[in-house]
């Protein structure tokens, strides 16, 4: 047995967590001989009681570890762990990071740039268009877009990044087999082809009251930032916004109506310092890193001549009808013939690029 199918078989011991997990391997040096020590040693072990050693004493007879990497292999799925170079960086750094993560779809470097959204089940025509929105923005410029496959706001999610043609991920909160809600069995699909499908939990594990909060952490714990988009003072998009700032990672909310119940987290979350966001750029301005100057394409005002071979076919449309004059968003629209959503998008993307400025009252012009 390899250290991978060693840490297979502890997650799938009840009551072996990820905590626990790691204190049997700075005891026992790896996972392997963790399944091969007897009670009593096991028991030797800070935190470990009569009862998780017997558990784990006994995990031949309690578990099936062949069934459970079988099962593996005929979904099209893998395992990832920490000492893996795809583990998500940022969920290294967690108090409790998953001992292994079941991944269909790949996980790549790149969703090291990555952004979570959450909102409640149970939305709003608004709550939905702002998730695409903000997801499409995010996506188009490259950042990953996390989030947690159920109904309402995170499927708005995965499906603006998806529109974009970026990369999302989804966290379940059940086995990688299982799909809650069912009728996102076609969303699943896509998510796997343009990004990944991860959960800690093993075939065949449904969704309960426990699993969720476990679920959500990953989701804050993976990201960068947590966007709040919807979400009434009991949602539990509220818990991954609470494990984003245990973390020390930054909170964004989205508000909403004032007499409306669906904005009401939202609006809580703002009032304790969460930052108000209305668009990706609310967000972005936060990761400046995300777009050194190394990565961006060299100005006009530098070269002479605008780097058309970086710029999509709507920037360089939107582009070439700004000047150095000040222009509102309405009359770049008017001129391109572009619809709004395709505007805002290319506006955007040239203002992380520093190609344009937008000044007050939503005007923009070339940044040179």
């Amino acid at each position: 047995m390899d250290a991978r199918e060693a840490l297979v078989a502890l997650n799938l011991i009840e009551g072996v967590g990820p905590v626990r997990v790691r204190q049997l391997l700075e005891h026992f040096g790896d996972a392997p001989a963790i399944l091969r020590a007897s009670a009593a040693q096991l028991m030797q072990v800070r935190g470990i009681g009569e009862d998780t050693a017997a558990g784990i004493a006994r995990w031949e007879q309690t578990t099936n570890l062949t069934a459970e990497l079988k099962r593996v292999a005929e979904f099209g799925c893998h395992v990832v762990t920490q000492a893996d170079p795809e583990y998500p960086e940022h969920l290294r750094e967690i108090y409790d990071p998953p001992v292994v993560l079941y991944v269909k779809g790949e996980l790549s470097a790149k969703d090291k740039n990555a952004i979570a959204m959450v909102g409640s089940r149970m939305t709003t025509h608004y709550g939905i268009e702002a998730a695409r929105k903000l997801a499409y923005q995010l996506a188009y410029l490259g950042v990953t877009v996390v989030s947690g496959g159920a109904r309402g706001i995170d499927t708005a999610a995965h499906q603006g990044a998806l529109s974009a043609k970026g990369r999302t991920i989804a966290v379940l909160g059940t086995g990688i087999n299982l799909v809650t809600p069912p009728e996102n069995v076609k969303l699943f699909e896509q998510i796997a082809e343009h990004g990944a499908l991860v959960t800690q939990f093993p075939f065949n594990r449904p969704a309960d009251k426990q699993s969720f909060p476990i679920r959500n952490r990953i989701v804050a714990g993976m990201t960068l930032g947590t966007v709040v988009v919807e979400a009434n003072l009991t949602s539990g998009a509220l818990i991954t916004a609470n494990f984003a700032t245990e973390y020390g990672r930054q909170v964004f909310a989205v508000p909403g109506r004032i007499d409306s119940p669906r904005s009401k987290g939202c609006h809580d979350l703002i009032k304790k310092g969460a930052k108000l966001c209305e668009g990706a750029e609310d967000i972005l301005s936060e990761f400046e890193y995300l777009f050194p100057p190394s990565n961006r394409p060299p100005s006009a005002g530098d070269t002479g001549v605008l780097p058309a071979l970086e710029l999509g076919e709507h920037e360089q449309k939107v582009y070439e009808y700004l000047g150095h004059e000040e222009i509102g968003m309405d009359e770049v629209i008017r001129k391109t013939g572009l619809p709004s959503s395709a505007v805002s998008v290319a506006l955007l993307s040239l203002e992380m690029k520093r190609l344009v400025r937008q000044l007050p009252g939503k005007l923009f012009r070339r940044n040179q």
